[in-house]
């Protein structure tokens, strides 16, 4: 499981994807969520802008992201 580290309370799922490297760009990002490609905490998630908190958990193409406040 990758680590995606946060300094503030929470990140959106988008910007979590560029950050971790999951998606090169932000459009790159909407197109994956909106094919069902992404899961968050195990359920389909279709908002890009989902709010991704501590301990929460996206995956995609096989690989799982953990958010984590550094």
């Amino acid at each position: 499981m990758k680590k995606v580290e946060i300094s503030t309370e929470f990140i959106k799922l988008d910007s979590a994807m560029k950050l971790s490297g999951a998606a090169a760009m932000g459009s790159d990002a909407k197109r994956l969520v909106q094919s069902g490609l992404v899961a968050v905490n195990g359920e389909t998630e279709p908002r890009r802008g989902r709010k991704l908190y501590p301990g929460d958990v996206f995956s995609l193409d096989g690989e799982d992201y953990m958010i984590e406040k550094s």
